[in-house]
């Protein structure tokens, strides 16, 4: 059974990427999301172009209605897109975050702010190019921070960056000596994945929370340690009530509500 509804999953989502001819036109796009908890309205940013169309073609598809927020941690997140959750699979059904991926499409104007809708993915260590989801986003909650805890978000951000820049060099060096039907040792790949590392480092300056996202951050709350890895592409315009409602049902240990909260209707809205 396993086998078939993953068959199935991944071709409904190559189905969602390639079934529709013409480009969409989503300027000011406005998504309403009606939860067994309440109703909440998004903005789609127009910045984030591959995320935005690949949300519309979903929920126009119908693919959201029935599905649940099946990840949710206080303080922190909701997280819903799991196609498991709508079809009452087994929980070693394969995770719905490996069917299929889009491209990161990160814009330092978009945070993590309360409300920020983004998209899900895999770790760094299985997706060094942080590729998206293709089903799975959530939605910030997040908590109000200080500037301490702000430079602390930064040097992490930071540090996952060029952690991960240095496995996408590794990576890409490794595929360049196979392809050149060339042997080396992995100390050697290393070597010249450090060199490609410094000359990154000395032209390129660490990444900084402007001050602006830094008053959001203090005022309206947040996750900045996210920021720069993770694709925000839209935020809540109404219903934060909502999402803060959802944040603090009940959990398991594995962070999945005691009781489903459902996507019963979603739908596009145009200004």
């Amino acid at each position: 059974m396993n086998r078939y509804f993953n068959k199935s999953i991944i071709l409904f989502s190559l189905i969602f990427i390639m079934s529709c001819c013409a480009p969409v036109g989503n300027e000011n796009t406005i998504v309403s999301i009606k939860t067994s908890l309440g109703d909440i309205k998004i903005k789609l940013y127009d910045e984030t172009p591959i995320h935005r169309e690949n949300f519309i073609r979903l929920i126009n598809s119908g693919f959201y209605e029935g599905i649940s927020f099946h990840r949710i941690i206080k303080n922190f997140m909701i997280q819903a897109g799991d196609p498991a959750t709508k079809t009452g699979l087994s929980p070693s059904f394969p995770d719905s975050l490996k069917t299929y991926t889009i491209p990161a499409e990160f814009n330092i104007l978009y945070i993590h702010k309360k409300g920020a809708l983004a998209a899900a993915r895999q770790g760094n260590d299985v997706n060094p190019d942080m590729r998206s989801s293709g089903t799975q986003f959530y939605i910030v909650q997040g908590v109000k921070l200080n500037d301490d805890d702000l430079n602390q978000a930064e040097q992490r951000i930071n540090s996952n960056m060029k952690q991960n820049l240095f496995n996408r060099l590794i990576k890409e060096t490794t595929d360049s000596v196979r392809l050149a039907g060339k042997s080396m040792t992995d100390a050697k790949i290393q070597e010249i994945a450090s060199v490609k590392m410094f000359q990154y480092l000395t032209t390129n300056k660490d990444y900084k929370i402007s001050e602006e996202q830094r008053k959001i951050y203090k005022t309206i709350g947040g996750t900045p340690r996210l920021d720069g890895t993770y694709t925000v592409f839209g935020e809540v315009i109404e219903g934060l009530n909502i999402v803060d409602k959802i944040a603090e049902v009940p959990t398991d240990s594995n962070d999945k509500p005691v009781n489903d909260i459902k996507i019963i209707k979603i739908k596009i809205i145009r200004n």
